[in-house]
């Protein structure tokens, strides 16, 4: 290592060894938790750190005696003490001396305003008995309530004994097993896993990449995926929340709710609601992901979510949360967790949610609960980890869509009729129960080299009876619809293996990164129908119930879908890490054996057989022309298992090969130091099936000619404006075109489902004038699309605005904190369409969502 010291060695709050570099933040808590009885001088703290390996302190990072009248703007939300602590040494540029017994147990009301370093650790330290003091320019020891008069155990002046040292900071880099810290304003963190290349902040990362912390999460009381994506102006939710199913757009094409990853594993979450109360992070990845993370086993090809689950911390959590959303549902949510063991190796946390009542819009009612246990065991060498989660949902008058299935004989649509209105029937319901597990590992073979590898079991149940779909016949809110009894289920094995290696040859470092996965899953379905039904959106929404003689249809197996896969890539970095350039390539095989099953009638033997397979290449490149901005560029593809060729066409029986997307992206990051913003510039093409017409055959021939381009432009910005203001949002626009399609008549014409524009905007403000209340605001603004392919059928353009408030105060009973939070989404009660290719749902009526968490 250079004299110059390059890089800190840290270990991370939960005991891994990483490393910081002098590039990033230079200030960070040293927080013990590991008791060796070393006794150190309190004026001997720069030269603890002048003894690591490497020799390494900078002088010009510690703190003047100027700057003690310095003041700063500081952000820091309520938490535990020694979290608390840390944020501010981020923000104050200090390092912080202390024992985990010091802070356990202890909370802070946390921190909002322009201060002094003194004023704002005095106002931390408010209340848990502590004090510090300085013992040089750029840090400081705190003390407890016994450590004054200048004597220490070791009876040497002016001595603190501290256990082994921990320096918190970004974590292994070989590893995933830690989160990315919180960027300034704690909503989005600093980087996220960016699927087999592991974990990178946003200015190492060649992609546009967003992660959601679990603080956003909790301070906007989002429920399901769709409440956080409420946030990203690359997404959309496909269909309205009273549905019961999350699917969501990304970059103007949609994805299943198979293809979020859990921990990195694909088909491991509810199928069809995926709730985020046991999520830590949301990493939201726009684009094809193909290397990164292998095909989803629902083809998405616009970007790929990961949820990271929760894990204990070194600060032991009890919190408990109830709460209240119109028209009448109640909701009760536990979070604890707890470390313990030699030098608190293993953790535990638990989540738990039950919601029950009236749901938003009329004849709706929801009971839903959710239980998830998180187990680790953490060393400097070996990171274990255990997710285990049981989830209901009992929806009684579940909403339902309106399908365009057919060019319709008119232009235009029905106005959107009052918001609480609901489609659906009284006696209709849907029930589904999901069952999930996994485990996943890593071991550090040397400090260069990590092998990796985790597997999950995931089952799901669905029984839908209700209506379904109704098309709509004229403008006057006129039309047909059936009824179906369907139960599917879903079995699902996910696995993965794969090793991180750092080298190093001449001047360029390599990170390579091999991965191998596959994913088993098997799908049962059986269902009845009813003979169509003809009713209106504004005056006779539903028929009679179905007729259910002989019982509940029995799910049979459908389909059995194999997709073993294989990447290696390598990320080359020269000029300390200015330059990164990674090449990698995936060999991705899809195995599908379909069968007869669905109605009664089908026989349940072997229909057809698909055996294909593709190799998928990706490139990018990523320069730092300075410290603070990025430039990026990427070729990447996605893809979607192909078509087995029906009997209709003269190349019936043909296997076409898998659907290739191909993105190409290029763009700018910059980080002004508490506000990150990336402007991003994209083209997705996306091949289709078409029938083609050739002389002499009396059938067409079906090709792989279609298809359909996306190119947009997204602007997103997040952290802190000014003190106490933070903001997050963003713009996007999309030029999504049918380039070759079916009909001739077609090409040209914009996609279904895709809007022109998006606009999502957020601000929080931390009011001067009552300590601990913050205003909050967003608004949602989706531009004028099409849900047909002719461009017949128009949704006009949207706005969403919500506004809440929160607010924290220490409790007299047990001074921890307790926030109360209230938020309105949709406060104009606007009626308004969100709209899918070939469907429709009403948007969510005024939503009033009350609660409060209290620490225990």
């Amino acid at each position: 290592m250079s004299a110059c010291c390059d890089v800190l060695p840290e270990v991370t709050k939960d005991g891994q060894a990483g490393f910081m570099r002098n590039g990033g933040s230079n200030s960070k808590a040293i927080m013990s938790k590991r008791s060796t009885g070393v006794t150190l001088l309190r004026s001997g703290a720069i030269a603890l750190l002048m003894a690591m390996p490497g020799g390494c302190f900078n002088p010009a990072h510690a703190q003047t005696a100027s700057t003690a009248t310095q003041t700063l703007s500081f952000s820091v939300p309520s938490q535990g003490l020694g979290s608390a602590l840390a944020a501010f040494a981020d923000r104050a540029g200090l390092h912080l001396l202390f024992t985990s017994e010091l802070v356990a147990g202890k909370q802070s009301g946390g921190l909002s305003g322009s201060f002094t370093r003194t004023q704002a650790l005095s106002r931390l330290l408010a209340g848990t008995g502590l004090t510090y003091q300085f013992t040089s320019a750029g840090t400081v020891t705190i003390l407890g309530s016994n450590a004054g008069g200048g004597s220490g155990p070791a009876n040497v002046p002016g001595a603190v004994t501290l256990d082994t040292i921990n320096v918190q900071g970004a974590g292994n880099p070989l590893s995933t097993m830690t989160p990315m810290p919180a960027y300034a304003g704690g909503q989005v963190a600093t980087g996220g896993t960016v699927g087999m290349l592991g974990n990178r902040s946003v200015m190492d990362t060649p992609f546009n990449q967003t992660s959601y912390t679990s603080k956003l999460i909790q301070d906007q009381q989002a429920q399901t995926i769709l409440d956080v994506l409420d946030n990203d102006a690359s997404t959309q939710a496909a269909l309205t929340p009273g549905f019961h199913n999350n699917q969501y757009y990304i970059r103007g094409f949609l994805a299943s709710v198979n293809d979020i990853g859990l921990n990195g594993l694909y088909g491991l979450l509810p199928t069809y609601t995926v709730p985020v109360d046991y999520a830590e992070r949301v990493d939201v990845l726009k684009g094809p992901s193909n290397l990164l993370n292998g095909m989803p086993p629902g083809g998405s090809v616009g970007g790929t979510i990961n949820i990271i689950t929760k894990r204990a911390t070194d600060e032991p959590l009890t919190q408990f949360t109830t709460g209240y959303i119109s028209r009448g549902q109640a909701v009760e949510h536990v979070d604890i967790g707890r470390r313990f063991g030699q030098d608190n190796a293993f953790g535990i946390r638990f989540n738990g949610t039950y919601r029950n009542g009236d749901e938003p819009y009329e004849r709706g009612h929801d009971e839903f609960g959710t239980v998830a246990l998180g187990l680790d065991y953490t060393t400097p060498q070996l990171r274990l980890s255990g997710d285990f989660s049981a989830q209901m949902d009992n929806a009684l008058g579940p909403d339902r869509a309106i399908g365009i299935y057919t060019t319709p004989s008119f232009v235009g649509l029905p106005a959107a009729p009052d918001p609480i209105k609901n489609f659906q029937t009284p006696w209709g319901f849907q029930i589904t129960r999901d069952a999930l597990g996994m485990v996943k590992g890593e071991f550090d073979v040397t400090d260069k080299l990590t092998v990796y590898a985790a597997i999950g079991v995931h089952q799901d149940w669905f029984h839908y009876y209700n209506y379904i779909y109704d098309t709509p016949t004229d403008l006057l809110g006129d039309f047909t619809t059936h009824a179906v009894n369907d139960i599917n289920t879903y079995r699902i094995l996910s696995g993965q293996t794969g090793l991180r290696w750092s080298v190093k040859t001449g001047p360029v470092n390599h990170l390579i990164n091999v991965s191998g996965s596959d994913i088993y899953s098997i799908y049962g379905t059986g269902y009845t129908q009813s003979a169509n039904y003809a009713g209106n959106i504004y005056s006779s929404p539903y028929g009679p119930p179905l007729a259910t003689a002989g019982g509940n249809p029995a799910a049979r197996t459908s389909s059995v879908t194999v997709l073993p896969t294989v990447g290696i890539a390598d990320t080359m970095s020269i000029l300390n890490d200015r330059i990164q350039f990674t090449a990698g390539v995936r060999r991705q095989e899809v195995n599908v054996d379909n069968y007869n099953a669905g109605l009664p009638t089908a026989n349940g033997l072997l229909a057809s057989t698909y055996r294909e397979g593709a190799w998928s290449p990706a490139f990018t490149l990523l320069v730092k022309p300075l410290q603070n901005v990025s430039l990026y560029a990427n070729y990447i593809q996605g893809l979607q298992q192909g078509t087995l060729v029906g009997s209709t066409y003269a190349n019936a029986g043909t296997v076409l090969p898998p659907y290739v997307s191909k993105q190409i992206e290029t763009g700018v990051k910059v980080d002004w130091g508490r506000i990150t913003s990336t402007l991003s510039f994209f083209e997705i093409t996306q091949p289709s099936t078409v029938p083609v017409t050739t002389a002499g055959n009396a059938l067409p021939t079906l090709a792989l000619n279609g298809e359909q381009r996306n190119r947009g432009i997204e602007l997103e910005s997040y952290g802190e404006l000014m003190p106490s203001v933070r903001l997050l949002g963003g713009i996007t626009y999309i030029d999504a075109r049918q380039v070759a399609s079916a009909n001739n008549a077609t090409n040209g014409l914009l996609a279904p489902g895709v809007p022109a524009f998006q606009l999502k905007a957020g601000a929080e403000w931390d009011t001067p004038f009552l300590r601990g209340l913050t205003l909050t605001s967003r608004i949602i603004y989706t531009g004028e699309e099409y849900v047909d392919n002719a461009n017949r059928l128009q949704v006009p353009d949207w706005t969403r605005i919500d506004l809440g408030a929160r607010y924290t105060f220490i409790s007299p009973w047990n001074n921890k904190p307790v926030t109360l939070r209230v938020d309105v989404q949709n406060i104009a009660n606007r009626a308004y369409w969100i709209g899918e290719a070939n469907s429709l749902t009403l948007g969510a009526p005024r939503t009033i969502l009350a609660n409060m968490t209290m620490n225990f």
